[in-house]
C-alpha cells in the first residue's frame, strides 16, 4: 500500500526520563515479559507486551500517570479522550482521571463492540463526541483499531486528532501476510494524518537492556536487537 503523506509529529522525547521509567514500571509488573513468543504475524519475537497485565488499581492508575505525563509533555491540542473497545475502554478511563487530578478534566467516550438496541442505544458510551479527540489505546498493531474509532468518531462528529500509545513496536507490519515496508505507526501518521505520542519505544526497551545491571535482563539485549535489525522500521 503506497503511503505518500509526510510523518506528522509523532513524540517520545519530551520527558527525558519518561520512557526509561516506563520500561522498568512493564518490566517490574510483569507486562513487559522475555523469552520467546509467538506474534499475531507469525514472527518469533524474544519479548511480549501485555497492556492486560495492568490488572489492578495500583498498576492502572501508575499507567495512567504516564500516559498524562507523555501527553502533557508533548503539549499536544485536543479535547477529549476515546477509547477503543476493549483495552483502550480502561486506559481512556484511566488518563482521564489522571489528567482531572492534574488539573484538566477532559470528557471521555468509548464504544461498544455490538450496538444496544435498546436504552440510549447505539455503538458509543460516555461523553457525547466532539471537537478534537485523542484515541487511546496500548499498541498499533495492524492500524485496524485506529481505522475503525476514526470512522466511529468522525460519524458522531467529532475530529480526530491524535493517538495515544503505551508502546511503540517500531516494526514493520504485514500486509497480505507479507513484510511491509512501514510500520502500524506510520500507517497511522502518514496515511491516517493522525499525530502519535508514545510513552515508549522498541528502541526504548533496547537502552533500557543494555543498561540493565540483572544479567537476566540484559543477556536479551542481543536477542531483541537482533528482531529489530530483521523486523524493524
Amino acid at each position: 500500500m503506497p503511503i505518500e503523506a509526510p510523518f506528522k509529529r509523532m513524540s517520545t522525547a519530551d520527558d527525558p526520563t519518561l520512557a526509561q521509567e516506563f520500561v522498568a514500571f512493564a518490566v517490574h509488573a510483569g507486562v513487559l515479559r522475555f523469552g520467546e513468543f509467538k506474534t499475531k504475524a507469525g514472527r518469533l519475537s524474544p519479548y511480549f507486551f501485555n497492556a492486560g497485565g495492568f490488572d489492578d488499581g495500583a498498576k492502572l492508575g501508575r499507567l495512567a500517570e504516564f500516559y498524562a505525563r507523555r501527553i502533557l509533555a508533548s503539549g499536544l491540542p485536543f479535547d477529549m479522550l476515546f477509547g477503543p473497545a476493549y483495552k483502550g475502554i480502561p486506559l481512556a478511563a484511566a488518563l482521564a482521571v489522571e489528567l482531572a487530578r492534574r488539573g484538566r478534566n477532559p470528557p471521555f467516550a468509548f464504544n461498544r463492540k455490538e450496538a444496544k438496541d435498546h436504552g440510549e442505544g447505539g455503538t458509543l458510551v460516555g461523553a457525547p463526541v466532539a471537537g478534537r479527540v485523542l484515541i487511546v489505546d496500548d499498541v498499533i498493531s495492524a492500524g485496524t483499531s485506529v481505522r475503525e474509532s476514526v470512522a466511529l468518531i468522525q460519524a458522531a462528529g467529532g475530529r480526530p486528532c491524535a493517538v495515544a500509545l503505551a508502546l511503540d513496536r517500531q516494526e514493520r507490519a504485514t500486509e497480505d501476510g507479507r513484510d511491509a515496508a512501514w510500520s502500524a505507526v506510520q500507517f497511522v501518521t502518514r496515511q491516517l494524518q493522525l499525530d502519535v505520542v508514545a510513552i515508549a519505544t522498541l528502541q526504548d526497551l533496547l537502552q533500557y537492556l543494555h543498561a540493565a545491571a540483572d544479567p537476566a535482563l540484559s543477556a536479551f539485549a542481543g536477542p531483541v536487537q537482533a528482531y529489530r535489525e530483521r523486523y524493524g522500521v
